[in-house]
C-alpha cells in the first residue's frame, strides 16, 4: 500500500511539473517567433517560477528516501537554478530582455520536459521506452552547456546592477554587527561554477554510460 501511494504521488508530481515546463517552452518559443527575445521573460515569468521552485521538493524527496537521487547532486543544480530564477531574473529586471534569457529558458524547459516525462512514465508504467531513456541520458550533452553558459552570462550581466543597487546587501553598522555584500556573493557563485560545472557534466556522463549500458543488457 505504501509503495503504491509513493508511486502515485511521484507520478502526479512528475507529470504536474512536466506540464509546467511544457507551458514554459510553448510560451517561450511562440513569443520568440512572434515578437522577439526581449519579450520572452515576460511571457514565461510565472510558469517558470512555479516550475523551477517546485524542484525544491526533489531535495525533500531525496532526504526522506522517496527517490534514490543523491542530494549532493540534486542540491547544487536546483540551488543554482533558483539563484538565477529569483536572485537574478526576478530581482534585477534589467536582465530580463537579454537574448540569453531565451537560450536559458529553452535549455531548461527541454531538459525538464524530457526528465519529468521519463520519471513520470516510469512511475505510471514501471518502465520507460528506450527512446525516452536515450533522450533522458543524452539531451544534456547539448542542453547542459547551453543552459550553464546562459546562467553564467546572466549572472555576469547582472553584476553591474547588483553593485549599483546595493540590493540584498547589509552594511555596517547595524544591530547584528554583520555585513553581507550580494555583489561579492554573486561573484562567489560565478567562481563556484568553474569547478562545479565540469564536475557535474562528468557525473552526468557517468550516469549516462551506466544507464545506457544497463538498458542494452535488458
Amino acid at each position: 500500500m505504501a509503495a503504491a501511494l509513493k508511486r502515485a504521488y511521484l507520478a502526479v508530481y512528475n507529470w504536474a511539473v512536466f506540464f509546467g515546463w511544457a507551458q514554459v517552452l510553448y510560451y517561450a518559443v511562440t513569443t520568440l517567433l512572434r515578437t522577439g527575445h526581449q519579450d520572452v521573460y515576460a511571457a514565461v515569468e510565472r510558469p517558470l517560477q512555479l516550475a523551477q521552485t517546485a524542484a525544491v521538493l526533489e531535495i525533500l524527496h531525496g532526504l526522506v528516501g522517496l527517490v534514490r537521487s543523491p542530494v549532493s547532486a540534486t542540491l547544487p543544480q536546483i540551488g543554482s537554478r533558483l539563484f538565477v530564477t529569483w536572485g537574478i531574473l526576478w530581482s534585477f529586471p534589467e536582465t530580463r530582455t537579454h537574448m540569453l534569457v531565451s537560450s536559458l529558458v529553452i535549455s531548461w524547459s527541454v531538459t525538464e520536459i524530457i526528465r519529468y516525462s521519463f520519471f513520470g512514465t516510469k512511475e505510471l508504467l514501471g518502465s520507460a521506452p528506450s527512446w525516452l531513456l536515450w533522450l533522458r541520458y543524452s539531451s544534456f550533452l547539448i542542453m547542459y552547456p547551453t543552459g550553464i553558459s546562459s546562467e553564467l552570462g546572466l549572472i555576469y550581466i547582472a553584476l553591474q546592477y547588483i553593485k549599483a543597487s546595493g540590493k540584498y546587501s547589509l552594511r555596517l553598522p547595524n544591530t547584528w554587527n554583520y555585513s553581507f555584500d550580494y555583489f561579492y556573493a554573486s561573484i562567489m557563485v560565478l567562481l563556484i561554477y568553474v569547478p562545479g560545472s565540469p564536475h557535474m557534466y562528468t557525473y552526468m556522463l557517468g550516469q549516462r554510460k551506466k544507464a545506457l549500458s544497463k538498458s542494452k543488457t535488458m
